[in-house]
């Protein structure tokens, strides 16, 4: 993903701006908690969550906006993401990661989302979303 460093700046629109920017990113989120009430494929992440997914739609789309290069609403809400720390309570083995990869692929394809965008987001997301995983495998 474009990300920036300290000597390099992003060159070129964010993903948060080629994504829509807010409009689409929240989009983009809704899709994916819809797809995860709805598809059988997405049932042991969606128990993972309350019933209710009115917060963690506001979450994942505050987390989002800062980690596509949007204004970055999670740290001004909830300070410093600690994503890791943050999901340790949910036993997250490569099953979930998979399952939550797949609905986020899912809701980019269904959303529009450029085929050359989806594919370096979801680089990013098998990064983030492998490092989250704190359930070892038998």
């Amino acid at each position: 993903m474009n990300t920036p460093t300290d000597d390099a700046p992003y060159a070129g629109p964010t993903p948060y701006e080629l994504l829509g920017g807010e409009a689409g990113v929240r989009s983009l989120v809704d899709r994916f908690y819809d797809l995860m009430d709805l598809e059988a494929a997405y049932a042991g992440i969606r128990r993972m969550h309350p019933p209710a997914l009115d917060e963690s739609r506001d979450k994942l789309f505050w987390f989002l906006s800062g980690w596509l290069g949007g204004p970055p609403l999670f740290a001004q809400k909830k300070g410093h993401p600690m994503l890791r720390a943050r999901h340790l309570a949910f036993a997250i083995g490569v099953a979930e990661r998979d399952q939550w990869l797949a609905c986020m692929r899912q809701a980019m394809e269904e959303e529009g989302v450029d085929e050359g965008l989806r594919k370096v987001l979801a680089e990013a997301f098998f990064g983030t979303a492998d490092w989250m995983r704190n359930r070892a495998e038998k």
